[in-house]
Formats: structure tokens, C-alpha cells, sequence
């Protein structure tokens, strides 16, 4: 049998065709046993009551038999009697294979049973997996207890089950014929053992669900320097209006304080911000100009890039609309375009873009707001508003952006291009990129993977995938949901997958600011015991952090600086008693402690909110308040101070979360955070989500041996 040839466990059963055999049968198994009608049409069993359950003894075979022969149909083909012992178990999981459209060919696990479908506690991964693989998607089931010991039962031989995957995936590669198979359900015997006793295989034409990735061509790396640090910027289409795109963008390059050479063409050669503008590019001088920004129309462009490229301009970056957006006419302009630009050398960004930002350049090429502050994040999005977003994010938190494109209809450069400039740009630490629509899941993750194996890659996605599974028929087809198969592929490739644009900057500007944690041991510091609580919750949420039990030569240390009254455990509560060096001292002993290996300090600008009412209130500055003031707002700025002076003494992150952090961004808390170049999460549960994020990349690598 195909499933046993590959290691997947199968219940000892019998095909036969008529109930006298079907009671043979049962008697060599022994009884209890089951009996199935099998067809080559036949998908779901249960929904039709063609499965019988506990046969103890012939009779009952022999009523089950005829029962189940008289239920066939013409269209479930040729029909027969599969016999099976009656495997007992209290846990059914279920594990698959499909060829997804656009990710090929994928291994599930999940809840299984006949509630399969509705439970969808599903995880995928590209076939084949490993078994490193295997074992995480053992561990992604949010199900967990039901791995463990279960009702007397002993917990589940993971070693066994990633036999299964590892089997199931290697089929992908053996038979490509084989469109899915479905087993379920997969019984955990009272042993933890795994059995298959009901499996759907599909087969059909080979396709070409395993084949290598679409050849595309990024541009180069002078190209890439071109347009992110360009010795010249041209502006096309410059106008004096202050509505235009021609206007915006011609400001934005100069209020920024790009300082290398800006030019301009208008048709009346008018003079724009300062800027004498040309009617012609051949007026303009050659060898000094990298970067056109183009606010003509799309009529216009094929002309202007002939131009441009005369004058050695090797990058262009289009506003214009009208082209893939527009219908046949503007997608057949599109891939003219696009060839006109490769044969003219150029980097052809956009078009239908909204602009390009390189702070190291001081360069805002953009039709919008805002300019950034510099800063370690790479930004490519096929969305210019999702850039403008992250962008703002930056100003708000000061975790500021190395890059950032919008990849507009991304005709000939696309986000994946974007990022693997990032990937090996020193101006960049993480790589962060909004994404929809996407068209080869394959090719999109097998560059994201190159790229997550140099520098970390956080990802938000827009809308579902084209398509969706084929295998309709079977149950892991219904269940795969093209979002799940997303999620398995990016989880795959180490590429972290963030479910809001808030959550995207947030755990790429935590990419950005902190160290890799060594392991999931979190200690979480509090100065008041509901945020403790509500952060530990999180924690357990987050299936792969642990808060860890205070070891005993961390709590004695603590206990020599905090009252009787504290909390004597994780998190560490310090009960209102602090003194003036309380949460430096014991923020240094837990994250000086070898098993700590990240924490969470909540409770900073308590000190400086008292100092805000003081300050604005009708008695300051007497009655000594302004010595308390200052006081109090020097406290929250060593606390801040201390966080970020110890993790990179102790190359541990430390994350320091306050809802003050956008309540009252001035408080010296927050703001004394955003002074150290990091970010201050409005709440202990942001921190967390952000620190699970930043272990499990520190996962990815090490068991991938990229460390």
C-alpha cells in the first residue's frame, strides 16, 4: 500500500467484495472490528453512514455487510468491503497532502474526526518537511493538551507522528501523480501510538506543482544604487502648482535636504522651488543624474526614458497611471514599458507608485508625507498608503527607516526584488513588506526564504491567494484555506508573518532595536500586579515563550532589594516598594541570570504622570514640587536608560512596555526610550506578541543552523 511503503502507520485491513467474505475477514482480524463501503467515487464515509462501528461478532458483520452493499450507488462506481480491527482511542488527528495552486505541493496536521472541518485547527508546510519541520507543526496545533496525557491515555509519541509527516511530504516528491491524500482519522491508541484507519488517496496527471520557481531577473546592484543613492534626481512633468504631483514631489526632495543635484523639466522651463527648470532632457547635463522621478503621462514616458538614458540616468521611479490598472490597452503599454527599460538598462520602479525614501541619502522622492527619521528598517509594499503608514508609525515611536518604495504595479521591480537588496544592504537590519495579490506563491516564498536567511522579514498580507486547493473532494482540501497554506509556507521559509499593519512595524522596529533572545525564558518586571497578570496571559498565549519560574538564586537576590510583600515569583511584582535604585538594581539581577533570556518591564512613567499633574496643576512650583518634578522625570528616564544599557551589556532584549507610550507620548518614560533608539510598546501584550516573534526567527535559524 502506497500510505505503509512510506512509514504511515495503517491498520491491518481486508478489500473484499461480498459479505460472506467481509465475515472471514473479521473472524482472521478478530473481533471487535469495522466495517467500510469503499468506491472510487466515494469521498466522505461518514456523511452517508457507510462506516459501522464495534461489529463484536459474524452476525454482525453479516447485517453491517448487507447494509452497506444496499446503500451503494451507480455513481459510486465499484463498490467493495473494507475490514478493519476496531482501533479504540479517545484523541483523531488528521494529516493530508494537496497540491496547492500556488504553493505547491503541502503536508498538513490537524484536529481530525468528523468535527475536522469545523474545529480547523490546521498547520501546513511545504513539502517535503524535515523533521525539524514536522516537529514544529506538531507543536503549531493550538490543541496542545490534547498531545499530552489524555483521560488515562499516555500523551502522543511526537517522534512517531513526524514519521508520518516526513512519510507524507516524501510521496510529494515520489509520486507526482498524487493530488492529495486525506487520512482521517489518524487515532492515537492508549499507547500515544498513531494509527492510520481511513485514508483517501487522489490521483491523477502529474502536474507541475514541484516545479522550480519562475526565472526572473532583479536589477542590479548599480541600479538598486541608482535609486536609493543617487548622485542626481530629476523631476519630470515640475509644476508651480502646489496641487500637483509635480510640485509635491519636487518639495519633498528639497525639504528633505537631499543634497545632491535637483533638476526639472517643464514645458515652459519656468522656475519651480528654486529650481530653473529645462523644456528638453537633452538640455540637461549627462553623467550627474541617476534617478528620474516621473510625473508625466504614460504617453509621454517611452520618449523620456530614451532620453534619459542618454544622459546616463539608470533608475526611474513612475507616478504615472494608466498602465496594468487600466485594462488591455494599459497592460500591452505596461510590457512595452517594461522591455523599453530593460533594453535601456534602466531600473523601472512602478509605475502607479508612490515614491521612494532613502534617509541615509536624505532622499523623500515621494508624492505623500512623511519624511522619516533615520533608522535600521527596510520598507517595500505593493500598497503606498501601507508605506505612508509604516512611515508614520516610524515618527510616532522614532524607530526610524534605512528605505522605503512603494512597489505601485511592481511591472518590472517587485517587492521580493526590494527586499533582497535589503537583505544585503548594510543600511537595513530587517526587512518589512505589505503584500496582496499574489500570483506564484512558490517563486514569492522561495525569494522571501533567501532573504529570511540573511536578515529578518516581517510580512502582512492583504486579502487570499487566487485560487485555492484543488482537492475539494477530501477533507484537507476543504480545510486548506489559502491563508493557512500562507502561513505554513512563511513559518517554512522563517519569514514572520504578522497579522496587522501595527503589529508588521511593530515587530520589525523590534527586529531592529533588539537582540535575538538565546531561548524563551521571560521574566516579566512590574511595578503593579494586574499588568504582570494580563502580560503572563499573553505570554501562555503565545504557545512558544515561557515564563519562567524564578530560579532560587534570582529570587533571594531580588529579595534583598524588594519588601517582604513582593510578589516572591514571575512575574516580579514589586509592590510599591521601590526606592530610588530599586528597578535598576533588580532589572540588572534578572537580566544578568543565565536561564533569563528576555524580559518585560512594565510600569515606566508612573513617576513622570505624577510630575505632569503636579506640573500642570495650580501649585507648582512651589511647595518644593519642582524639585519633585524633576525628580520624578530623571527616575523614568534612568529606568528607560537602564533597560537599554543592560541589553546590550548583556546582549539580552529588554522590552519596556506603558500605555503612556501613545497616552502621553512627552512623558520622560516613553520619551526617554525613544532617545535610546527604541521602541516603547503601548502594552505589555504588544511586547509579547513582538518578542514571540523575535524568538522563534532566533529558532528558525539555529535549528536551521544559520546562527
Amino acid at each position: 500500500m502506497l500510505l505503509r511503503g512510506f512509514g504511515v502507520p495503517i491498520a491491518d485491513e481486508r478489500e473484499v467484495a461480498t459479505t460472506a467474505d467481509a465475515s472471514d475477514a473479521a473472524a482472521e482480524l478478530g473481533f471487535p472490528v469495522v466495517v467500510k463501503l469503499c468506491g472510487d467515487a466515494i469521498a466522505h464515509k461518514t456523511e452517508r453512514g457507510l462506516v459501522k462501528l464495534r461489529l463484536a461478532d459474524r452476525a454482525a458483520v453479516v447485517a453491517a455487510a448487507d447494509e452497506l452493499l444496499g446503500k451503494a450507488t451507480a455513481e459510486d462506481g465499484d463498490v467493495s468491503l473494507l475490514v478493519a480491527p476496531m482501533i479504540s482511542g479517545n484523541r483523531e488527528l488528521i494529516a493530508g497532502l494537496l497540491r496547492d495552486p500556488q504553493f505547491g505541493a503541502t503536508v498538513m496536521l490537524g484536529v481530525g474526526g468528523v468535527l475536522a472541518e469545523a474545529i480547523a485547527d490546521v498547520v501546513f508546510r511545504p513539502a517535503p518537511v524535515t523533521r525539524v519541520e514536522a516537529a514544529e507543526m506538531v507543536s503549531g496545533l493550538a490543541t496542545q493538551k490534547l498531545l499530552g496525557e489524555f483521560r488515562g491515555e499516555a500523551a502522543v509519541d511526537r517522534e512517531q507522528l513526524i514519521d508520518v509527516l516526513v512519510g507524507l511530504g516524501a510521496i510529494a516528491a515520489a509520486r507526482p501523480d498524487v493530488q492529495s491524500i486525506d487520512v482521517n482519522p489518524l487515532i492515537i491508541r492508549s499507547d500515544g501510538s498513531p494509527v492510520a484507519v481511513d485514508a483517501l488517496v487522489e490521483v491523477g496527471e502529474p502536474g507541475d506543482a514541484n516545479g522550480a520557481p519562475a526565472e526572473h531577473q532583479p536589477p542590479t546592484a548599480e541600479q538598486f544604487a541608482a535609486l536609493f543613492n543617487p548622485r542626481g534626481v530629476l523631476v519630470t512633468g515640475a509644476s508651480s502648482h502646489p496641487g500637483k504631483f509635480g510640485f509635491v514631489s519636487l518639495h519633498n526632495i528639497l525639504a528633505a535636504g537631499y543634497t545632491g543635484g535637483v533638476y526639472g523639466t517643464n514645458l515652459s522651463g519656468e522656475e519651480v522651488l528654486g529650481i530653473r527648470t529645462v523644456a528638453d532632457i537633452d538640455a540637461l547635463p549627462a553623467g550627474e543624474i541617476d534617478l528620474v522621478f516621473v510625473c508625466t503621462p504614460a504617453s509621454a514616458n517611452p520618449a523620456l526614458l530614451r532620453a534619459c538614458a542618454a544622459k546616463g540616468i539608470k533608475a526611474a521611479f513612475l507616478t504615472s497611471a494608466g498602465y496594468g490598472e487600466a485594462g488591455e490597452d494599459g497592460r500591452r503599454a505596461e510590457a512595452e514599458l517594461v522591455a523599453l527599460a530593460a533594453e535601456l538598462g534602466i531600473l523601472l520602479a512602478g509605475p502607479n507608485g508612490q515614491g521612494v525614501v532613502s534617509t541615509s541619502a536624505k532622499l523623500c522622492a515621494q508624492i505623500v508625507a512623511p519624511f522619516p527619521p533615520a533608522g535600521r528598517i527596510g520598507v517595500a509594499s505593493q500598497s503606498g498608503n501601507f508605506v505612508s503608514s509604516f512611515l508614520n508609525y516610524a515618527r510616532q515611536t522614532g524607530v526610524g527607516i534605512s528605505r522605503a518604495v512603494s512597489a505601485g504595479n511592481a511591472a518590472a521591480v517587485d517587492v521580493a526584488d526590494y527586499l533582497g537588496f535589503y537583505a544585503d544592504d548594510t543600511e537595513t537590519a530587517v526587512g518589512l513588506a505589505y503584500v496582496e495579490g499574489i500570483t506564484d506563491g512558490r517563486s514569492l516564498l522561495a525569494r522571501f526564504g533567501a532573504v529570511a536567511a540573511r536578515k529578518p522579514l516581517v510580512i502582512v498580507k492583504g486579502g487570499a491567494t487566487e485560487g485555492g486547493a484543488a482537492a475539494a473532494a477530501s477533507h484537507t482540501g476543504a480545510l486548506a484555506a489559502n491563508d493557512k497554506v500562507f502561513d505554513g509556507a512563511c513559518r517554512a521559509a522563517g519569514v514572520t508573518r504578522a497579522i496587522t499593519v501595527e503589529e508588521a512595524f511593530e515587530a520589525a522596529a523590534t527586529f531592529a532595536t533588539q537582540p535575538l533572545p538565546k531561548g524563551p525564558n521571560v521574566v516579566v518586571l512590574t511595578t503593579a500586579g494586574g499588568w504582570g497578570v494580563v502580560t503572563s496571559d499573553a505570554i501562555f498565549r503565545d504557545g512558544d515563550l515561557q515564563l519562567m519560574a524564578l530560579p532560587a538564586d534570582l529570587e533571594a537576590a531580588i529579595d534583598s532589594k524588594l519588601p517582604p510583600r513582593w510578589s516572591r515569583n514571575n512575574p516580579v511584582d514589586c509592590a510599591g516598594g521601590e526606592t530610588r535604585d530599586t528597578i535598576p538594581e533588580v532589572m540588572e539581577m534578572i537580566a544578568s541570570h543565565a536561564d533569563v533570556h528576555a524580559v518585560v518591564y512594565l510600569g515606566l512613567g508612573i513617576q513622570s504622570n505624577q510630575a505632569r499633574l503636579m506640573a500642570e496643576g495650580p501649585f507648582y512650583p512651589d511647595f518644593g514640587l519642582e524639585r519633585i518634578v524633576a525628580y520624578h522625570r530623571r527616575q523614568d528616564e534612568r529606568f528607560a536608560e537602564a533597560a537599554d544599557e543592560l541589553s546590550r551589556r548583556y546582549d539580552k532584549p529588554i522590552l519596556t512596555a506603558t500605555e503612556l507610550a501613545v497616552a502621553d507620548p512627552d512623558n520622560a518614560g516613553p520619551a526617554a526610550v525613544r532617545a535610546s533608539g527604541r521602541l516603547c510598546y503601548a502594552s505589555g501584550n504588544r511586547a509579547v506578541t513582538a518578542l514571540g516573534h523575535l524568538y522563534r526567527y532566533a529558532e528558525f535559524r539555529r535549528t536551521r543552523e544559520l546562527v
